[in-house]
């Protein structure tokens, strides 16, 4: 499952990887991604990046920045309920997330992935690599093992990077009900 040469460290909510080849940069190498679940007390963490997210990358993620922005620790604090909120970190810095919602989906999905976003200043650093990374060395015992996802029809590069990752398209496009009148993707990876 591991590339060689990375460095591997797991605890029961933690995932340190350091990808060599991914993470040069004018010959210095950059520091390990760091992986973790975030949990509700941990909502502030959510809140900017999503903000982050939404801010920088309107279209390909569903949700409205000038809704979100006034949401409260409550509101914040619902979405733990369904969802599990993956974050990635380098050198302390949150740079990257995904959500992981359990259900039965299109395609025989158990679970579905939900607004990935990476920092520009991080991307081709290894962060996407190392969030999927995490989820398939957890997918058995949280019941992650067929991972379903939409992405914009728009979007090549994540469609192509999410390839990379193993996810295969699925089906004709669909309308999204959070963005009317722009169409998505469905992919699906099994393990």
């Amino acid at each position: 499952m591991w590339c060689s040469g990375n460095t591997l460290t797991l605890t029961k909510l933690e995932l340190r990887v350091r990808f060599p080849s991914l993470t040069r940069h004018n010959n210095a190498v950059s520091p390990s991604v760091v992986v973790c679940e975030l949990t509700p007390d941990e909502w502030p963490r959510l809140r900017d990046l999503r903000l982050a997210a939404l801010a920088e990358s309107p279209e390909n993620l569903s949700g409205n920045l000038n809704e979100e922005k006034n949401f409260t620790e409550e509101q914040w604090r619902e979405g733990f309920k369904k969802l599990t909120c993956l974050v990635a970190s380098i050198d302390g810095v949150d740079v990257g997330m995904i959500n992981v919602e359990n259900l039965k989906g299109d395609f025989g999905a158990t679970c579905w992935l939900g607004g990935l976003w990476l920092n520009p200043k991080y991307r081709g650093q290894g962060v996407a690599r190392a969030l999927f990374d995490y989820m398939d060395s957890v997918a058995k015992e949280k019941d992650w093992l067929v991972q379903g996802l939409g992405v914009m029809e728009t979007n090549s590069k994540a469609i192509a990077a999410f390839e990379k990752f193993g996810f295969v398209q699925m089906g004709e496009p669909q309308e999204s009900r959070g963005k009317p009148g722009y169409f998505y993707y469905r992919m699906i990876k099994a393990l």
